[in-house]
Parts: C-alpha cells; sequence; structure tokens
C-alpha cells in the first residue's frame, strides 16, 4: 500500500577528494521517505503565484495544510499578549496591557531560569506546565493524571522510537489508519518499522471496526510482527469522531492482542456535530475499569497547534503515558534527555490552553475580547463544516462523509474511466489536483497522500475561515468542467 523508493547512483570525486554523503551512502531509511504532495506541487504552486501573468483567478488559495492562522483564523489576543509580554518583558512596564495578562507573564517568567524564556528547562518541560497538564488531564477525564507520566515534546516519533528497532528480525509493525495522517508511516518506516494499514469505513462515516482490524492484524503478521495500534481520534483527514461503542472495541482488540496502544488526540477541541463528543481513550479505558485500566498501556498525544488556539508554529504538544512498565521508564526518561528542551513559547501556548481566563476573571468582562474571539471561531467553523457539507454533496460525482470534528473535510471523487486515464503517470487523484491548481489557483491535496481503499479517489481540503466561499465556488466550478470534459 505504501511505497517510498530508494535511490542507487555511484560515489562521486570532487577534486582531490571523495563526496562521504551520497545517495548510495546515506540512511536507508531515509530513502525510503517520498515527497509529499505539497512538495510535488509547489513548482506549479509558484508558478500559479507569479505576478505579471494573466489567470483567470486572483490569487492562490491554499487550503492544502492544517495550519489555521495560516488560513486566516485570527490569534486569540490573550494569548497573544501573554506570549508578547514573556518574550519582551519591557511591555509589562508600560500600561498597554490588561492586568491579568501582565499577572500571568509576570507568573510564567518566574517559571523560566533567569526570568527569560530564551532559558533551558527541564527535559520533559517547566515543572509547573507539565503539573498544570496533570491537572487539565484529570479535570477533562475524571481521572487522576501524574506529572511524572508527562512529557511537552512535539509528535510521536519519540514513543515510536521505544517501540520500533531498525535491528530487529523480523520487523516490529504498527497498525495504521487508512485514511491517516501521512507523517504517521514515514516515521514507522524511517524507524526501521513497518507500517501496517487498516481501513476505515467510509461507506460508515469512516467508523474503524474491530472485524477490520482483525483483518489487518492477520495480514500484518505475514511480513512483520505488529507491536502497536496507532488510532486518530477525531480523525485526519476523514473528520470522524469514535463512539464510545468503537473505543470500547478498539481497546479490547489491543489488549487480546498484546499491542501497544497510540492514541493521536490533538483535535480533541475540534468537534462540530452536536450529536457527537470526544472522550479520551484513557477516560474510556478507565470507564472500562480493571483489569483493563490497570494493565493496557497507552500513549496520548494533545496539541496546542490545532482547536481555538492554532499555534502551528509554536510546536508545543505533550505525550502522556499510561500503564507503563517501572522498568522501562528510566529508558523513557534517557531517551527524552537526548532532545533539546522544548520550546518554551510552545510551552507557555501549552499552558494557555489548558489554562485559559476562567468564569470571574476581570479579563472576562465586557471589555475584554476572548470569550467574543472563542465564541466567533467555534461557530464560523461550525458553519463552514454545513456549508461544505450541502456545497459537495449537491455537485455530481462527488460525495462526502459527514464531518463531525477535525479541520478537513475528505470528499471521494467518482471519476470517469476517461479521468482516470488521463495521465498515466499521475495517480487520478493528484491529476485533479493539479488541474484544479493551475486552472482556479486552489490548493488541495490528493486522497493518494493519506491512503485510501483501492479503485477510490479523493481530496483533503481545509475549512478555516479564509476565502471559504470564495474556494467553494471555484471548486464547483471545475469540478463540473472536469467532469463534463472528461465524461
Amino acid at each position: 500500500f505504501y511505497f517510498w523508493s530508494g535511490i542507487s547512483v555511484g560515489v562521486h570525486e570532487r577534486g582531490p577528494f571523495f563526496v562521504i554523503l551520497t545517495c548510495t551512502s546515506f540512511s536507508p531509511a531515509a530513502q525510503r521517505v517520498f515527497l509529499y504532495s505539497r512538495r510535488l506541487l509547489t513548482p506549479r504552486l509558484l508558478k500559479c503565484d507569479i505576478q505579471g501573468e494573466k489567470k483567470p483567478y486572483k490569487d492562490v488559495i491554499d487550503v492544502c495544510w492544517g495550519d489555521p492562522h495560516g488560513a486566516g483564523m485570527k490569534p486569540l489576543t490573550f494569548v497573544r499578549q501573554v506570549l508578547a509580554a514573556c518574550i519582551y518583558p519591557q511591555l509589562l512596564d508600560g500600561g498597554n496591557l490588561p492586568m491579568d495578562v501582565k499577572r500571568r507573564a509576570q507568573k510564567l517568567l518566574r517559571w523560566c531560569d533567569g526570568g527569560s524564556v530564551g532559558s533551558y528547562t527541564n527535559t520533559g518541560g517547566i515543572l509547573e506546565i507539565v503539573e498544570n497538564l496533570a491537572q487539565f488531564i484529570s479535570q477533562r477525564d475524571g481521572v487522576p493524571a501524574h506529572p511524572e507520566n508527562i512529557w511537552i515534546h512535539p509528535g510521536s516519533q519519540t514513543i515510536l522510537t521505544l517501540l520500533l528497532s531498525s535491528e530487529a528480525t523480523p520487523k516490529r509493525g504498527v497498525l495504521v489508519p487508512v485514511p491517516g495522517h501521512s507523517t504517521v508511516p514515514l516515521s514507522v518506516a524511517a524507524l526501521g518499522g513497518v507500517a501496517a494499514p487498516y481501513f476505515l469505513d467510509e461507506e460508515r462515516g469512516w467508523e474503524l471496526r474491530a472485524d477490520e482490524l482483525r483483518r489487518a492484524l492477520a495480514s500484518a503478521r505475514g511480513v512483520c510482527r505488529p507491536v502497536a495500534l496507532y488510532v486518530i481520534n477525531p480523525g485526519n483527514p476523514t473528520g470522524h469522531v469514535q463512539s464510545r461503542k468503537s473505543m470500547e472495541e478498539v481497546i479490547r482488540f489491543v489488549a487480546e492482542n498484546n499491542l501497544f496502544l497510540l492514541a493521536d488526540e490533538v483535535y480533541q477541541g475540534s468537534v462540530y456535530d452536536a450529536n457527537s463528543e470526544f472522550v479520551s481513550y484513557k477516560k474510556r479505558l478507565y470507564e472500562l475499569g480493571p483489569p483493563l485500566a490497570h494493565t493496557l498501556e497507552l500513549a496520548s498525544f494533545h496539541s496546542a497547534s490545532k482547536g481555538l488556539l492554532g499555534e502551528c508554529g509554536l510546536r508545543g504538544g505533550y505525550v502522556e503515558l499510561l500503564n507503563m512498565d517501572p522498568v522501562v521508564m528510566p529508558y523513557v526518561e534517557r531517551l527524552f534527555h537526548l532532545i533539546p528542551s522544548p520550546p518554551v513559547t510552545g510551552q507557555i501556548a501549552l499552558e494557555l490552553m489548558v489554562e485559559p481566563p476562567q468564569p470571574g476573571d476581570p479579563m472576562l468582562d465586557g471589555s475584554f475580547p476572548f470569550p467574543q474571539e472563542t465564541e466567533h471561531t467555534r461557530r464560523t467553523l461550525v458553519d463552514n463544516v454545513k456549508r461544505v457539507l450541502q456545497v459537495l454533496n449537491r455537485l455530481p460525482a462527488i460525495s462526502c462523509q459527514p464531518v463531525r470534528g477535525g479541520a478537513f473535510a475528505f470528499p471521494r471523487l467518482h471519476l470517469t474511466t476517461k479521468a482516470i486515464r488521463k495521465d498515466a503517470g499521475m495517480q487520478p487523484d493528484m491529476f485533479y489536483c493539479t488541474k484544479l491548481l493551475e486552472d482556479t489557483g486552489v490548493f488541495v491535496s490528493p486522497g493518494c497522500e493519506y491512503g485510501q481503499k483501492e479503485g477510490t479517489y479523493h481530496i483533503r481540503f481545509g475549512f478555516l475561515p479564509k476565502h471559504h466561499l470564495e474556494l467553494l465556488r471555484r471548486l464547483s466550478a471545475f469540478h463540473l468542467k472536469f467532469m463534463k470534459d472528461l465524461s
């Protein structure tokens, strides 16, 4: 299903010296990594963006990434004021910042060595912030969380490093969702593991089904030794939100097959469907009680990059480990010590995410924009999701399952045989995305980047505020013409 191509060329001589790092000598794991569609389409994107050329559109609309601020979502004033004061403490001496912002910034600076965000922190993060993360998790789940099990770090690769080994025989494998975020199988492969796909059920709203997990596990055992299951909830790119029943089936499957559970829950603050609810895997595990609650090994991930903060560039995320063997924990600590301390601004963003202004705070009076900003963003996203589904499902030869959470729509393209065969050197949905970019200036991702069942084709795009109506207008007009021309 996943394809990584190695490169083989000869050693190059440069004057009297030989080049040490060549396409045959650099890491085989690195050779297995392929280019994202964004990298492949960037030359066309730049060409479309060149000024002076006559084009049928005014600007390029880039909805390829899940970057809230890049897509037009305004940063929260409270968050940026606190960050600004922490980065440039002289602002605390003036009268332009609300008093509560000053107090929060002063407290955060007291937690930093030397009172500066430019200092190193503990490997796992600033202790006081880690303690607040534990309190946030405890309040969310109704289950105690312990700071010693929480590590501030963006991404899941460090935990994958614990599970995978390029020297293992047979190779170790991780069951990964299809469709799913493209960096997961890439990270698994780069660490010498095998990304074994399990397919979400599109016809059932991208449901994760236990019978499919069993099929995928049996298939994977033919090529590797599966050690973990990776789930994304809410889904990326699918936008599904798991039910309690589905989560219970996953937990029991993991326990029965002695797997480690990796739960990507970074979109937990982005649920739009009134009938859907985010429940963490930790909470669901404890609802099932012992022995599962005390034995199943779980790593859950959250981030300040998504949701109402959307601070992708600050790289603030954390992982909580549950039910780890005490003998293993010193090795976990050693592994994190190999990594530079996480960015302090990202840690501050996490602190502001889990400890926002509370009812009764002066900053929540009528003059402070925090509640108005968060409610406006939430309402805008809910309205955008409704509009996306209405527009897409009215178009011929395209269908989109309900988007209950996350940041993307992932509609299916029902392409004609002529459209599928139009460019033999390119995946059909990549060809669709290429034409969409060149003809309309709309930049979306092809479904082949995220995985899909053979014979199906999709596109992924974000539905954040900037140019939302214009995006749908251009996409609709292009799709009708594309299908007519290739009917």
